[in-house]
């Protein structure tokens, strides 16, 4: 054991010695100055792109929801185009490859048998004959939105044949345009009815968190009284109530009403239960007391201090509204033809013997499937990225 140090000895000195420059002390690499000063948006960004099963389910999500945009230029056919010729055909494969050579994307030609003993069309690849996709090309007329009539198309079958990436139903129509069609009403059902969701919610939810009382109690009898009631025979009861002669524009605004106004109540009580636990914060106290109104306050500061809960609130409710619509059209009261939706393809598919037979009907539930998971997962990390205390 060292013994201490003489008194008259010096001791070391380990602090330095140099001139204090405060910019030199100050100085932050590129790396902490990215961090330190970055604002709450840029901070959540950051933390969002660690989440990489948020990233990839939000980059998957941007590309279906952009396909809603030019869904009929990517469909190859009308999705009302029938083939009689092609009833129940099955998916065709793509092909690159034939008898050896490297030749552009085709299809070989479909020919079918009728099978005496089961009444069954049976279909196959006619080897000796092949027939090249067309990409950007003339096709099936329709009107774009509705509205400009057009017949430019992503991909056409071939001259004289034909291109059922995904089969055909019992009409013969290409389910592949019919999914891809489908997909712009089942997804716009959800951003349509969580808007009204989230803004009955909130205003609701914050009316009773910020002033409580009578209020209070009014507002949550009525979301007692709401969530008392069987959700889905609630749902098929109020589809069931819309008239037969509307037209199906009008029962598709129905069904969005009808579906957001029924999930507005779980995200009233968290909103109300948020509010009441920092209605008494100081910060609410100070800006109250600086004269601020009770919309001021519960929008600019009470609401951002939750955001987290909101925004993962939001991408759980969407796949909701999405499973809602395809509930209710599988059943026959939601969307109704000549709507396609991806419930209403899946009604066709109500039959077993049917789903035996040709299963490529089941695949409408693919897209419902992935969109589903996606958004959770895409919840998932928005919440984390907008916590506050992570």
């Amino acid at each position: 054991m060292s013994s201490p140090p003489k008194s008259d000895e010096p001791l070391e000195h380990w602090v330095s010695d140099a001139p204090f420059d405060p910019h030199v002390a100050d100085a932050l690499t590129p790396e902490q100055e990215r961090i330190y000063m970055a604002s709450q948006w840029r901070m959540m960004w950051i933390r969002f792109r660690r989440h990489k099963m948020a990233v990839w389910s939000g980059a998957i999500l941007a590309v279906i929801y952009f396909s809603v945009l030019i869904s009929e230029f990517i469909a190859p056919y009308n999705m009302h185009t029938r083939h009689t010729d092609h009833i129940y055909a099955p998916p065709q494969s793509v092909n690159l490859f034939h008898e050896g050579s490297l030749k552009a994307p085709f299809t070989y030609s479909l020919k079918y048998t009728l099978n005496m003993e089961n009444l069954k069309r049976e279909y196959s690849d006619e080897t000796n004959r092949v027939d090249g996709i067309r990409f950007f090309c003339l096709g099936d007329s329709y009107n774009f939105w509705g509205l400009i009539p057009m017949r430019f198309h992503l991909m056409c079958p071939p001259q004289n044949g034909t291109l059922f990436l995904l089969g055909t139903d019992r009409l013969g129509r290409d389910m592949f345009s019919r999914i891809v069609m489908g997909t712009r009403i089942s997804l716009t059902v959800g951003l349509i009815g969580i808007t009204i969701s989230f803004a009955l919610g909130m205003f609701f939810g914050g009316l009773a968190g910020y002033y409580g009382g009578w209020i209070d109690n009014v507002i949550q009898r009525v979301i007692e009284v709401i969530r008392s009631f069987p959700e889905l025979p609630l749902w098929m009861a109020l589809s069931a109530a819309l008239p037969v002669t509307w037209s199906p524009i009008v029962i598709y605004f129905g069904i969005t009403i009808i579906l957001g106004l029924l999930d507005w109540t779980g995200l009233a009580r968290a909103v109300r239960s948020k509010l009441l636990a920092i209605r008494e914060e100081d910060f609410v106290s100070a800006a109250r007391l600086m004269g601020a109104k009770p919309g001021r306050i519960i929008w600019r500061h009470m609401m951002p201090s939750f955001m987290s809960h909101l925004i993962a609130s939001a991408t759980l409710s969407i796949p909701a509204m999405i499973l809602g619509e395809t509930a209710l059209s599988f059943l026959g009261l939601g969307l109704r033809p000549p709507i396609t939706s991806w419930g209403v393809l899946l009604a066709e598919a109500q039959n077993i013997n049917v789903v035996a037979l040709y299963p490529w009907l089941m695949l409408p539930v693919v897209p419902v499937i992935v969109v589903i998971l996606a958004f959770n997962f895409l919840g998932d990390g928005l919440r984390d990225a907008a916590d506050p205390y992570k």
